[in-house]
């Protein structure tokens, strides 16, 4: 057991629930705020903001933190929680975790001066979310596709964290698994472990897909390239906005698209609140 104290945990998604149930686990407490909607695990501890905040070392806030208008991401709470100057205040002299932290310092220059940091920026959180990321899209395409994966033809875009573990998948059930790539080096890589290769900016000449998962941020299915590949497709986007695909002119050409974001929350909730938690615990442990 690593040497801290107790942990608030404010506002959150079931994420954040199977976090808190988890560090308790581990045998630290847990003050929760925002979480008057439903039931926590025995032991958790639901206060108020202040004095959770007094009571603990380390504050927890959700991913992303900030949700519209300036509020916390906090769908259980009974009561919008709003993140202004006097939110921000609360948090001098802690240590504070949060995701996407950009959105949060937009809130109060006050930031600057909070000891911050941002749990969702550790290769080790994104590498782990990759696992259940490809999962969920798999799960989707299961559903949204008439046939089976099993003999489809499959066309993966990019060969990040999560092009390599969605890959690997798709082939292991049995797809004709296709993966694309900027970079020759890339391609090497993708042909050696089996897959067949294109180049990203070719893709347009190739049309013979049933469903296609795009993992890069950045505008790939533009109309064109729409029109010549994905007129028999589905679409699976799983890149972080804006996304990679123009969904406007997808809709004009009746073409199914998928814009499947923050899958780890939805699909394994337990799994993406551990993956929080150790990354958290490492961050504190590498001080």
């Amino acid at each position: 057991m690593i040497d801290i104290d107790t942990f608030a945990i404010i506002g959150g998604d079931q994420r954040q629930i199977a976090m808190a149930e988890s560090i308790l686990d581990d045998g630290y407490k847990v003050n929760a705020v925002g979480f008057e909607k439903t039931e926590l695990k025995k032991g958790i501890i639901k206060t108020d903001m202040d004095n959770a905040i007094k009571k603990s070392k380390y504050i927890i806030l959700p991913l992303p933190a900030v949700t519209k208008n300036n509020c916390l991401n906090a769908p259980y709470a009974e009561f919008e929680i709003k993140v202004n100057d006097d939110f921000a205040r609360k948090m001098y002299e802690k240590k504070v975790f949060c995701g996407m932290d950009s959105k949060l310092k937009l809130t109060s220059d006050i930031w600057n001066n909070i000891d911050l940091r941002d749990y969702s920026k550790k290769e080790e959180f994104a590498i782990k979310n990759a696992v259940p990321t490809a999962e969920g899209a798999i799960e989707i395409a299961m559903h949204e596709y008439g046939g089976t994966i099993n003999g489809s033809r499959c066309l993966v875009v990019g060969y990040g964290r999560i092009g390599k573990i969605l890959s690997s998948m798709l082939k292991g059930i049995g797809a004709n698994v296709t993966v694309s790539a900027r970079k020759s080096e890339d391609l090497v890589w993708i042909k050696i472990f089996g897959y067949n290769t294109i180049l990203t900016r070719k893709i347009s000449s190739n049309h013979n897909f049933d469903i296609i998962f795009n993992t890069v941020p950045a505008l790939i299915f533009d109309e064109l390239v729409l029109k010549n590949v994905a007129q028999n497709s589905i679409i699976i986007d799983l890149a972080s906005m804006p996304g990679g695909v123009d969904f406007e002119a997808a809709e004009r050409l009746k073409i199914k698209t998928i814009q499947a974001l923050g899958l780890p929350g939805k699909v394994a909730p337990k799994t993406a609140g551990e993956i929080i938690k150790n990354t958290i615990y490492n961050m504190i442990e590498e001080e």
